[in-house]
């Protein structure tokens, strides 16, 4: 598994709501086998923003047929959102990392999809939305959409036209919680009771449906997780991709044997493209992502939190445990995969192979 960025070309920036656009990649042929993507992939961008070597995880919002393009929203103080979305231009040049990330879809067979989606988590959404509609010419597709107001709908002519196109087999829901509705179920929030509502409304049957894709908050991502499973939805057919943590959420406290490794310097070996490279913890509470950058080795990261899961590796020797974990799912940790930016040693010596798939 190849870790490292290459320099694409932007050829298109385009609005997709007033404090959004997308932006379309050339992508020479050479690395076109780099950067095959599975709708509901991400790909993380790298630039040097005022002085600062940035980088962050934006979900494609494309399909394989379509090319290569990202979704961003500009946050308020968000650095390279802002970058992104005022000063980025076609023609510009950016580094780039290949596509990754476990959230999305093969398309192939016949389905029946749920897709939950919040601002600007509708990216992968819509990439998952699109390729299922156009290459399962049986499945059927269900969408809730949730926006502040009709002017914040991020690729609103995009989902208008999949509604025309496939009118028979898309079924697209806005739920707005600033503006007021005709039906007065759609004004508010995605939450758990509106999800009850709109089962016993039949626009939804989560015991029917063959898996649900949940993109936006924590908060939103868990509520309606839960909503789910209470309906009957299968633990194992609920699949999210998170942007932000839950607001309760709260990383796990270092742990004495975690305390006692770093006191005594525990050193970390990482396998990266065939390479093994040494560096050492050497405060309590130090995750091996932040030992890496004090010792001038360059791992792979994005989000820094927990969430894109660009910086997994495995564990094949010593013993570790993770602050925070958003995006792993049970089956790896018990595998022995963990996050490199949540990572904290518990042993004297930690083994980490980031080129396990």
């Amino acid at each position: 598994m190849a870790h490292g960025f290459h320099e694409l070309t932007v050829r298109e920036v385009r609005p997709e709501a007033p404090d959004a656009v997308s932006v379309l990649f050339d992508v020479p042929e050479a690395l076109r086998p780099a950067f095959a993507f599975r709708p509901g992939q991400h790909l993380t961008l790298r630039a040097t923003i005022d002085g600062q070597d940035l980088r962050r995880a934006y979900s494609i919002c494309s399909t394989p047929e379509g090319g290569l393009r990202v979704g961003v929203r500009k946050l308020e103080g968000g650095r390279f959102s802002t970058f992104v979305c005022e000063r980025l231009r076609p023609g510009d040049r950016i580094q780039v990392m290949p596509p990754d990330g476990r959230f999305g879809v093969d398309p192939g067979g016949r389905h029946d999809y749920l897709l939950l989606a919040a601002g600007s988590g509708v990216t992968p959404i819509l990439s998952i939305c699109r390729a299922v509609l156009e290459n399962e010419p049986e499945s059927r597709v269900t969408m809730i959409y949730g926006n502040r107001a009709t002017e914040t709908i991020m690729f609103r002519e995009e989902l208008e036209d999949l509604k025309d196109r496939f009118i028979d087999r898309f079924e697209l829901i806005h739920v707005l919680s600033r503006e007021s509705q005709d039906v007065e179920l759609l004004h508010g929030r995605i939450d758990a009771e509106r999800l009850r509502r709109m089962a016993r409304a039949g626009l939804i049957d989560p015991a029917r449906h063959d898996a649900a894709f949940i993109c936006g908050p924590g908060e939103m991502i868990e509520t309606a997780a839960g909503a789910l499973r209470e309906m009957g939805m299968p633990e194992e057919r609920i699949h999210f991709e998170r942007f932000t943590p839950a607001e309760d959420a709260a990383p796990r406290p270092v742990s004495d044997a975690a305390a006692r490794a770093a006191e005594q310097g525990a050193v970390i070996e990482a396998v990266l493209d065939g390479a093994r490279k040494s560096f050492r913890v050497t405060r309590p509470g130090q995750t091996v992502l932040e030992a890496a950058q004090a010792s001038g080795l360059e791992i792979p990261y994005s989000c820094a939190g927990g969430m894109c899961c660009t910086c997994r590796c495995k564990v094949v020797e010593g013993e570790s445990e993770m602050a925070v974990n958003y995006s792993l799912e049970p089956w790896e940790v018990e595998a022995g995969y963990t996050l490199a930016c949540q990572t904290r040693p518990r042993s004297e010596r930690l083994v980490l192979d980031f080129d396990a798939v």
